[in-house]
């Protein structure tokens, strides 16, 4: 029995604009991370509002730049 060939389950030519995409949007939201720490006093902030927006940007950001590594060639 012949071992199968492993494929992305994303499309090669889906690469790059998945890059695109996923750094603009953790770009985004970072600003928009840094934006509310400047402009909101230290007793209105809300914690679980910061942890979830840093979070769900790092998450765009990682794999934004795990797409950019594959749209440019070096696989991972």
């Amino acid at each position: 029995m012949a071992a199968k060939a492993i494929s992305s389950p994303v499309p090669v030519e889906w690469y790059p604009t998945l890059a695109v995409v996923m750094v603009s949007v953790g770009l985004m939201l970072t600003a928009s991370f840094f934006i509310y720490e400047a402009t909101t006093s230290r007793r209105n902030r809300s914690l679980t509002k910061e942890i979830v927006t840093a979070s769900i940007a790092s998450v765009f950001l990682g794999f934004g730049s795990l797409f950019v590594l594959l749209a440019s060639g070096v696989y991972v």
